[in-house]
Formats: C-alpha cells, sequence, structure tokens
C-alpha cells in the first residue's frame, strides 16, 4: 500500500526563548524560509516552544498568516481540577496547538514518567482534538542489553493499549544515547527502527493508519545529516532539538529537498 507522507520537521525549543524572544524568532524564521519557498513547499514546519511563548506565537502566526505550524512540550492526563503547574490539553485547543509533544525521554527520565502515564496523555490529547508526537526511543544501556527496536516498539505498544488511531498521531524515534551527543543514528539504524515501529502499527492499528502515519527521527539531527535519513523509506521527517534554535540551520534542515538533489 503506496501512502505518499508529507515530510514533517519540527523543532522542540525545551525550555528556551521567553516570549518576546519567541516572536522575534518566528519572524525571522520565517523570513528565512520564505526566501526558498520552492525548497520547502512539500514540507510541513511545525515549532514546540515553551507554555509561556504559545499564546505570543499563536497570535504571529494568525495575524501574519505564516506557513509555521506549532504545538506544546507537554500535557496533563487530566483535563481540569487540582493539578497545580499542568496545563489541560483544553487550554492548548483554545490556543488553536495542533500538536503536543508527548513521552519526550527528558519526560521519562527527569520526572519520571512512566508508559501509563504516557498512555493517558495520549488519550488527553486525542480527547482535545490534538496530535501527539508520542516519543520513544533507548538508552545505550537499552540497545546493548536488548538490541535495536526492543525498547521503543515496547514504550509505543504501551503509549497506544486503547488509543483511537483514527484520531491522528506521529511517532517519533528518538535514540537516548544520541540526543544532544552530536553522535547521531546512522540512517541505517534510524530506518530499522521506523520500519518496525511501522510494523507495531499495522499490528495495532491497521495497514491504513500506519501507512498514513509518519514516523520522525530526532537525536543529533543537522543540515548535514537530514537528507540521509530522509532518503530511508520509514522516516518521514525529524524531531530537532538544539539545531531548532539556529535558525540558519533549522532552515537549511526544512530545505532538505535541496540537499537531496531535487
Amino acid at each position: 500500500m503506496a501512502v505518499k507522507r508529507t515530510p514533517f520537521i519540527a523543532g522542540n525549543w525545551k525550555m528556551n526563548l521567553d516570549h518576546l524572544q519567541s516572536i522575534a524568532f518566528v519572524q525571522k524564521l520565517a523570513w528565512a524560509l520564505a526566501d526558498a519557498k520552492h525548497d520547502f513547499a512539500d514540507a510541513e514546519v511545525a515549532v514546540f516552544p515553551p507554555f509561556t511563548d504559545l499564546r505570543s506565537v499563536q497570535t504571529l502566526v494568525a495575524a501574519d498568516s505564516l506557513p509555521i505550524g506549532y504545538g506544546a512540550q507537554d500535557v496533563s492526563a487530566h483535563d481540569s481540577g487540582a493539578y497545580t503547574g499542568e496545563i489541560s490539553g483544553a487550554f492548548l485547543k483554545q490556543l488553536d496547538c495542533r500538536y503536543v509533544i508527548i513521552g519526550h525521554s527528558e519526560r521519562r527520565t527527569l520526572h519520571a514518567e512512566s508508559d501509563a502515564e504516557v498512555n493517558a496523555k495520549v488519550k488527553a490529547a486525542h480527547r482535545h482534538g490534538l496530535v501527539p508526537v508520542i516519543c520513544v526511543g533507548e538508552t545505550a544501556e537499552d540497545l546493548e542489553a536488548h538490541g535495536p527496536s526492543a525498547v521503543p516498539v515496547a514504550q509505543l505498544r504501551a503509549a497506544l493499549d486503547g488509543v483511537d488511531g483514527s484520531k491522528g498521531l506521529v511517532v517519533a524515534y528518538e535514540p537516548v544515547w544520541a540526543i544532544g551527543s552530536g553522535q547521531a543514528a546512522t540512517p541505517a539504524q534510524a530506518e530499522q527502527v521506523a520500519a518496525a515501529l511501522r510494523a507495531l502499527l499495522v499490528e495495532l492499528l491497521g495497514e491504513e493508519v500506519a501507512q498514513s502515519t509518519r514516523v520522525l527521527y530526532g537525536g543529533s539531527v543537522k543540515a548535514a545529516n537530514i537528507a540521509s535519513f530522509l532518503r530511508e523509506p520509514n522516516v518521514d521527517g525529524a524531531l530537532v532539538g538544539g539545531a531548532s534554535l539556529d535558525i540558519p540551520e533549522f532552515a537549511s534542515i526544512v530545505r532538505f529537498k535541496k540537499h537531496v538533489g531535487a
């Protein structure tokens, strides 16, 4: 079943840029992308700012009709109530967010998020019409003990328990050993895991959903290596961390077609 999937380049700002800095950043990014529109017309671009920046980004994107999507870096499993410091999916939807990152390795490691909590957040995202970007990935120890794909596949299986795939989702494979290390996985490694994740999507959600779901790679992505990942049949884009804060670098990543000679 051949399905054309629109490449998705997503920039995770993490805890960087305040709301004023975000306005200048998105304006400059839009200018940089407009300068080479023909190079990225077939790609979807989105940024994931801190919560405090979302209203500023929403206002700017809407006012100037910028071709940049945006989403949140996390969402609460709860819709409302006595949950100090958490953010409801209802609030994000009111800000016209389309996407939300769920299960990032930093949340799993630094905040001890379990597979069950990730699953609850995926369901919360769907309740509010948000598309979850579900992050999965293994540590170097996991890789040595269990081999490639075992841990990411197990994490995705748990995240999708009881989930209606027709409501939309994105999967991001981010090997923990590659994030921020400067040492990316090889394209072949990324493809091996992406193919295993897509096979699981077929098993759990059916062929149609599996073939339309985008699987991203993340972990030391940069302009110099993006094209090699996107040549792989099951890699449909990238979740970019540090490089997404460098406007020329991120714009060059988005212009991946230029790199592959399209």
